[in-house]
């Protein structure tokens, strides 16, 4: 009787186990496909998650690493060029992204209103291929157009309009005063293109019965676009703001490629930071200090989401994102 009722308990299980493995069998194929982006995800995603116990060490790539446990987060948290840094990385990125979102959603709100469609092909492909140059093409680019000589394209224009003098030209991207203003209008004309392409699809699949009615009742166009195109792309705008959130804190290329010694107390980011304290320091590089770097960056970036997520769920009436 006992051997029975064992032999009863463990039929669910095996029965579970062998309908497992049978529909592991029936998509094999499948899994053959994700392997090799597990693979990928575990080796460049996972594996190098283990380097975080450097940030708790002085490790210089020639010494064995001695534990200093949270020395480097004292040292980083007293140096007032990280505290620059941080509050440099927070406010260009958070602006940046703002920025460009605001321009998307009010280019994909004109696109959509274009009735021509080889018109609006034509402008969708203009506005989307500045974002497939690469960061040092387009800040060579920039550099010529905005250049302080005769040679410079904008300083040569404000010669001509008398408001700048041909022995005074502003140096746009080496001017503490302008830099910000030059790096956001670059991202602007860079990213805005790429990022209507999201809005554009909630665009596309809006009920048209709704503009209908809207026209039954005498909604104009603008009226339509206020009271029913903006409304539908809200929770895809707060979707976009929450997922790039995600990446505020890994402002690098664009930043590094664009900077100079004369702008580095506005544009010096933390990526920047780290990799200036890695490799251009003056002394032997303490890889320990800018892992602990790396590694508060990303624990901001994560409480970033987090408070997001929980705003968006106040907003969108308990959905979040995460």
């Amino acid at each position: 009787m006992k051997e029975k009722k064992n032999q009863s308990s463990a039929s669910p299980a095996t029965g579970t186990n062998r309908a497992l493995g049978a529909r592991i069998y029936r998509y094999k194929g499948f899994y053959v496909m994700f392997l090799p982006v597990f693979v990928f995800a575990v080796i460049f995603n996972y594996l190098p998650m283990l380097g975080i116990r450097y940030a708790f060490t002085n490790y210089n790539g020639i010494k064995k690493p001695s534990i200093v446990w949270f020395d480097n987060f004292n040292k980083m948290f007293s140096m007032p060029g990280f505290w620059t840094a941080f509050g440099n990385t927070l406010v260009i990125s958070i602006v940046k992204l703002l920025l460009t979102t605001f321009f998307a959603v009010v280019v994909s709100l004109f696109l959509n209103e274009i009735m021509n469609i080889h018109f609006k092909k034509v402008v969708q492909t203009i506005i989307y291929l500045p974002h497939f140059l690469s960061w040092v093409v387009t800040a060579s680019l920039f550099s010529l157009i905005l250049a302080p000589t005769g040679q410079g394209l904008v300083n040569s224009f404000l010669v001509s309009i008398g408001v700048v003098d041909s022995g005074n030209m502003i140096y746009f991207l080496g001017s503490t005063k302008w830099w910000r203003f030059t790096y956001y209008l670059i991202n602007v004309w860079k990213e805005t293109g790429w990022q209507t392409v999201i809005f554009m699809a909630t665009l596309a699949g809006m009920n048209t019965e709704l503009y209908e009615a809207a026209s039954i009742d005498g909604a104009g166009r603008w009226g339509k676009m206020r009271y029913i195109t903006f409304p539908s792309l809200a929770n895809t705008i707060l979707t976009v703001l929450i997922l790039n959130l995600a990446k505020v804190m890994n402002l690098f290329e664009s930043a590094f490629v664009l900077q100079n010694d004369a702008v580095l107390d506005v544009s010096n980011v933390l990526e920047t930071y780290i990799y200036y304290q890695s490799f251009n320091s003056g002394s032997i590089p303490n890889y320990g200090y800018t892992t602990a770097v790396g590694l508060f960056k990303s624990i901001v970036g994560c409480l970033l989401v987090l408070i997001c997520n929980k705003w968006s769920k106040k907003v969108r009436e308990g959905r979040g994102i995460v």
